[in-house]
């Protein structure tokens, strides 16, 4: 979410490896280090039936030691068949990854990667398709643009098709997720206007980074509400990015951030004006339809207000629609645990996706309560 932080990536290529059994029960410590390689070995199972043995595809994690880095590696430890092998950072190679910062460039680092590994990125690098804009925005000329091309947006309710065969995707951000997976349906149904779409977003202070930043500390966080980015924050041109899509026109928002005294959790309050002859209803029946499969989105029931506890330390977005006050409009809340589908949890879906194993593998976690 920050622009001054890089989330990093996770890779993994398509091959399998054998464990030293004699080796396997011993505690190993995982440190990182400054490059990776992989040995190519055939990892052979069918996409529609899992036959594969135990932590069987080898994963690097790129930038192990900021919070969605840390993220990534507690639901990667706990998959049946993805195994970390190694980390990775510019900066302190060699040292255990509890005492790492990770400084990271990951457009040339992923460039220069075999083209056997399959990518998915949780940094802004890829999610802009069009390199103008990321100059624009990132105040850098984008140093990948041939890969640029190539990049498929994770979004994966939304893009499930693209992203199992893709060989590099770009993670969304955490606000863009909460906001894409409401809004997009609806737009493309015709059920929403794509004009005066107004954004209230509220995010733990997790999505600001782990870097050391006076506005982060404590007593500048703790009993009130940090509004940052207005106007101007970074996640604004995915957004509309995703909207257009939907709308097949040009799409502009008012989107507005804020940071919350909590660590994690993520709320998005939408105010939107209905199409001509839609009703409130006609949205909650479109979306409870769109998602009436889907694991990770869930429709709340009539009146039922999302709360961000609701989805504390799992994959789940819960979202519902209210009349609003003003004939005409609806507002829609959206909640995201901002770590989790906001960023690595995502991201382990995407790649259960391309590798061809079940999708809610590894991520099947109830919500943290308290």
């Amino acid at each position: 979410m920050s622009s001054a932080v890089a989330y990093g990536s996770v890779y993994v290529n398509q091959r399998c490896f054998r464990e030293d059994r004699a080796k396997s029960s011993k505690a190993r410590k995982v440190c990182v280090c400054k490059s990776v390689a992989f040995t190519p070995q055939s990892l052979q199972f069918e996409k529609t039936k899992v036959q594969m043995p135990e932590k069987s595809v080898r994963i690097g994690v790129l930038g192990a030691s900021g919070y969605t880095g840390s993220e990534i590696v507690r639901l990667l430890a706990n998959h049946p068949y993805f195994g970390i092998t190694v980390m990775t950072a510019d900066r302190k190679a060699g040292q255990s990854i509890g005492s790492v910062f990770p400084h990271l460039a990951t457009q040339e680092i992923i460039k220069a990667l075999p083209k056997g590994l399959k990518i998915v990125d949780l940094s802004a690098d890829f999610r802009l398709r069009d390199i103008d804009d990321y100059e624009k925005w990132y105040g850098q000329p984008h140093r990948a643009p041939e890969l640029q091309r190539e990049a498929v947006y994770g979004l994966t309710e939304i893009y499930r098709t693209d992203i199992k065969d893709a060989r590099l995707v770009a993670n969304p951000g955490c606000y863009p997720t909460s906001i894409q997976l409401p809004l997009v349906p609806l737009i493309k149904a015709n059920l929403i206007r794509s004009e005066n779409i107004i954004i209230d977003a509220k995010s733990g202070v997790s999505g600001a980074g782990r870097g050391a930043k006076e506005a982060n500390l404590y007593t500048e966080i703790a009993e009130g509400i940090h509004s940052y980015g207005i106007t101007g924050h970074r996640h604004v041109p995915e957004i509309e990015q995703g909207l257009a899509e939907a709308a097949n026109s040009k799409v502009t928002v008012s989107f507005t951030p804020h940071l919350m005294p909590m660590s994690r959790g993520m709320q998005s309050s939408i105010y939107v004006e209905l199409a001509q002859g839609a009703s409130v209803e006609d949205l909650r029946q479109h979306l409870k339809v769109f998602y009436e499969n889907e694991e990770f989105v869930v429709l709340g029931k009539e009146k039922e207000v999302p709360h961000t506890r609701h989805v504390r330390g799992s994959n789940y977005c819960i979202m519902n629609v209210f009349p609003d006050r003003i004939t005409g409009r609806a507002i829609i809340l959206s909640v995201i645990d901002n770590l989790v589908k906001g960023a690595s949890g995502q991201a382990l879906q995407n790649l259960n996706l391309m590798m061809g194993i079940p999708e809610n593998t590894g991520l099947t976690y109830l919500p943290l309560f308290p």
